[in-house]
């Protein structure tokens, strides 16, 4: 097992592998931003770095002083969490290169799945289902692109191949609009993501985003986790996730999740990863592979009693995993709010410091947040300040849960969505279950005409 490691992040997930660490006694060394001195793992690592001022770009996506407090504090591996570096290929490799150990996938997997078309094609071939499409960046020849189009048949979106988050994509309903399209899809792509490469796919209307989560280490063993729900979203921003996803069988589980399982083997992955699908009309339709570990974690450690950050953390210092797949039991449900500092109302973020705080409490509630009373929180980074989890023996009980959890959560000094959710968990659509992507968005429109 590794006996010390970085942990190149902040916030709650800094503080989530902190907490493993500590199960595995693993010393950890917490590196921070100015502005991030009082954060609470911070406060409880074995050891701390400042890595440079508030601004993300001169301190926790400056790789240089990421690696300097790998160095100078005899670290052997270092953990990315989620966003920052955590899917740069160019830092695993250098971090590798400056002799620690990522703990993560290997560059070459990370560029690989980073790169959109790559992406498609490596699951094509491993068998995993996907959006009819282009199959490959589209080049030039007006001609070709226009048949495409016509054969993939209308609607359909132009994808940049470096893109994610919802950047770098643009839908088309008519043949008149392709070309402008393309161009402008294009130029995007290259000046946001210094890759101008785009693709084509059929534009599903009303799809959910259903997601396997998978762990695979260096000895050929790769098993998956069941389904995540995270189709309600705002700005292709999730707001909501559950586990496992409403209305999919077990048949379609281990059918789509041995997919993914395998497709892990094919292309020699390491660590934890989750595919992301596009679900409509009972079919999948693989989208992307993140090459981490997800904000929504949670909800399939609650259903399967996998800590997924300890699975991490085995599999980096070389270990089997501790599962197979006949021991991955679904038990349960389990729902997740991302809680964030911004007005309900207009999503405006709302730094601030915190002037008093409960966290609720009760059978299968969960909260991880680094929030504390007088914490303060600042203006430079995300706006999520936590994240509550609550699981139940039935859907209908972990929503209940949730009900009851979001009534007795207590953040004063600063504005929440905490509001939102309340109302999102009393929404009869939602809690019918099977809301697609688009249904938050258009909620929230009506709102705002009323």
């Amino acid at each position: 097992m590794l006996d010390k490691i970085l942990i190149a992040n902040r916030g709650e997930i800094a503080l989530r592998i902190l907490r493993a660490c500590r199960e595995l006694d693993i010393k950890t060394v917490a590196v921070h931003s100015d502005a991030d001195r009082d954060l609470k793992h911070v406060r409880l690592a074995d050891e701390s770095v400042c890595i440079g001022p508030a601004s993300s770009l001169d301190s926790y996506l400056n790789v240089p002083a990421v690696i300097s407090a790998a160095e100078v504090t005899d670290t052997v591996g270092i953990h990315p969490g989620y966003g920052f570096l955590s899917e740069n290929a160019d830092f695993a490799e250098r971090v590798m290169e400056s002799g620690f150990i990522f703990i993560g996938p290997k560059p070459e997997t990370i560029r690989m799945m980073g790169d959109k078309v790559a992406a498609i094609k490596a699951m094509k071939a491993a068998g995993v289902p996907t959006v009819p499409g282009s199959d490959g960046p589209l080049d030039d020849n007006d001609e070709r692109n226009i048949k495409l189009a016509r054969e993939i048949g209308y609607p359909i979106i132009i994808k940049a191949a470096g893109g994610g988050g919802g950047r770098g994509m643009r839908v088309v309903h008519a043949e008149a609009s392709l070309l402008n399209a393309i161009s402008l899809t294009k130029a995007e792509a290259g000046a946001a993501f210094n890759n101008d490469v785009v693709y084509m796919e059929k534009f599903l209307g009303n799809p959910r985003h259903i997601e396997i989560q998978v762990l695979s280490d260096e000895h050929g063993n790769a098993i998956h986790l069941a389904e995540r729900d995270c189709s309600m979203q705002r700005r292709h921003q999730k707001v909501i996730e559950e586990a496992p996803a409403p209305g999919i069988s077990e048949e379609m589980r281990s059918e789509i999740g041995e997919r993914c399982a395998q497709a892990c083997r094919d292309i020699g992955y390491r660590g934890a990863g989750t595919f992301e699908f596009l679900y409509e009309d009972g079919e999948f339709y693989f989208i992307e592979m993140n090459t981490r570990v997800q904000v929504e974690h949670p909800v399939t450690e609650m259903i399967t009693g996998v800590d997924i950050v300890k699975e991490q953390l085995r599999i980096a210092s070389d270990l089997e995993l501790a599962y197979k797949q006949e021991d991955i039991k679904v038990q349960g449900h389990a729902v997740e709010c991302r809680i964030n500092a911004e007005n309900p109302e207009n999503f405006m973020p709302s730094p601030g410091t915190i002037s008093a705080y409960h966290a609720p409490g009760g059978p299968g509630v969960r909260v991880d947040s680094h929030i504390y009373n007088g914490y303060k929180v600042p203006p430079y980074y995300d706006s999520m300040i936590g994240k509550l989890i609550c699981h139940g023996e039935t859907r209908d009980v972990a929503i209940a849960r949730m009900r009851g959890a979001l009534s007795e959560v207590v953040i004063e000094g600063i504005k929440t969505n905490i509001p939102l959710h309340a109302e999102l968990f009393r929404d009869a659509a939602f809690q019918a279950g099977g809301t697609n992507i688009h249904y938050l968005e258009k909620k929230l429109e009506e709102r705002q005409k009323d």
